[in-house]
């Protein structure tokens, strides 16, 4: 039985995982080492660089908005120095910069950026302010987790996000595309949602998504509770526990996300072609790209 959820051993970004190894409904299973998942790669060590060169990559696509890759810095890529891809970044975080390729890895920056629903601004609007009363009426009373529901339906009802994840659908799909490692920071939001529309589309049943989606939480804990204390001793948060709902993978974040496809389409396979603007050759070519075996149906 092929390893699921297999961890790609980074330190520097601990939950990077491997998406081979899931089955789907008609008996095929996802070859390891073809879709990849992650957080940051900002932070990745030489020891991390060495174990992402044997990983063969051809393409990492990063999801975080330019204000995210200004803070914390540019993906650092085996034969891509990171003060390149940082150059002359230009202000606003809706643009695109153009892909940059070093050794045959071609870094595509495509960031899911939402106004409305912006996580990382209200963090750091958070901490910023070490305001007690403050902190808490921007994440308690359940609004960090309203906040997170709604990012998870701006994911499907906002048109640009949605050709955001289906462009890496299609580089998937593409004869040269895997191997491919896509991130944001964490590795759970907007990657989470994207590993949830590419295990659906090759037919991984719900739970088994949910489950892939909810591995986060196994493999970022030691990072977050790190964080919790620190943001406690240090004095930056008198309730630390109000970052749980952002830091956490929850069901109800993935199921509001699907409820959107289930309200705007009348199933996925509309929403496929409606929602993403794909069709049955990024399909075809998504199997071909990432299943092992024939399958029990055609």
């Amino acid at each position: 039985m092929p390893q699921v959820g297999r961890s790609l051993g980074l330190r520097g970004a601990v939950n990077a995982r491997d998406l081979g190894g899931y089955r789907t409904t008609d008996g095929r299973v996802l070859r390891a080492g073809t879709a990849l998942r992650s957080d940051g790669l900002n932070h990745v060590t030489v020891d991390d660089l060495i174990s992402l060169r044997a990983l063969g990559l051809r393409r990492v696509v990063d999801f975080r908005s330019l204000d995210e890759v200004r803070e914390a810095g540019p993906d650092r890529l085996p034969g891509l120095p990171a003060a390149e891809f940082a150059r002359d970044l230009p202000a606003g975080a809706e643009v695109t910069l153009e892909p940059a390729t070093a050794d045959g890895v071609t870094l595509h920056h495509l960031p899911v950026f939402a106004r409305d629903f912006d996580i990382y601004v209200t963090l750091r609007d958070a901490l910023a302010d070490r305001s007690p009363e403050t902190q808490h009426a921007l994440l308690g009373d359940g609004r960090a987790a309203a906040m997170m529901t709604g990012l998870y339906r701006w994911f499907v009802t906002d048109p640009v996000a949605r050709e955001r994840f289906a462009t890496v659908l299609r580089l998937l799909a593409a004869p040269d595309g895997p191997p491919l490692l896509f991130h944001c920071s964490a590795g759970k939001d907007r990657t989470g949602w994207a590993a949830a529309l590419l295990l659906t589309a090759l037919g991984v049943d719900r739970e088994t998504v949910l489950a892939d989606y909810l591995l986060t939480n196994e493999r970022s804990a030691p990072v977050v509770g790190r964080v919790m204390d620190d943001f406690g001793t240090r004095g930056l948060m008198r309730e630390p526990e109000l970052l749980l709902p952002v830091f956490r993978a929850e069901p109800g974040y993935l199921a509001a996300a699907f409820g959107e496809v289930e309200a705007g389409w009348s199933d996925f396979g509309a929403f496929w072609r409606d929602g993403l603007g794909l069709d049955d050759d990024v399909l075809a070519g998504l199997r071909a790209n990432l299943l092992d075996g024939s399958g029990s149906r055609p």
